[in-house]
């Protein structure tokens, strides 16, 4: 394990040697390409930055308002019956929007059940095999547009994509707790 953590200690600094040796050796002003990077940096943030405020704001008014409650009182049964338990169907759910709120939802359940229960490992298990889609959708189709705002196409199939692989997720999460017999 020691092998592990010396490697580890040493990934940042040999990349950042590699990079500088890197330019040195091909000619290029290392520092100018680091300033016009954080120039396109800006540029994207500047430009996603009213589709950020809109969704955390969308966010904070569903978890104050019960909504996201009353779709999983609603789904609960369904969800039971797959084996997915009823008080991570909020979790499911904010997770494909906003992985800060759902790490404030993943809090309360460690406070509410403990970190070594059945919900809250496949919380965290949930956590791991699930996306902030809408959130890298909504960011990465914000700055890859072009500049005469045309609409881009094929969304719908990453939309579909992301949401098979969420479904996934969840029923990978079910799978290994009932694979590992965590109680």
């Amino acid at each position: 394990m020691s092998i592990v953590t010396f490697i580890s200690n040493l990934i940042i600094p040999i990349l950042i040697f590699y990079v500088i040796g890197y330019g040195l050796i091909s000619k290029v002003d290392i520092f100018d390409a680091f300033i016009n990077g954080a120039k396109d940096g800006f540029k994207v943030v500047i430009n996603i930055l009213p589709t950020l405020i809109g969704l955390m704001m969308a966010i904070g008014l569903l978890r104050a308002s019960g909504v996201m409650e009353v779709c999983g009182n609603i789904l609960s049964p369904y969800m039971e019956h797959l084996h997915f338990p009823a008080e991570l169907v909020p979790l499911s759910l904010i997770k494909m929007f906003s992985s800060s709120a759902a790490t404030g939802l993943l809090t309360d359940i460690y406070k509410n059940f403990g970190t070594d229960s059945k919900i809250g490992f496949m919380a965290s298990l949930l956590m791991c095999c699930s996306e902030t889609i809408f959130y890298t959708i909504s960011v990465y189709f914000m700055a890859t547009g072009d500049k005469e705002h045309k609409p881009i196409t094929g969304m719908r199939w990453m939309l579909a994509g992301a949401l098979i692989c969420t479904f996934a997720g969840m029923a990978a999460c079910v799978v290994i707790v009932e694979f590992l017999k965590i109680s």
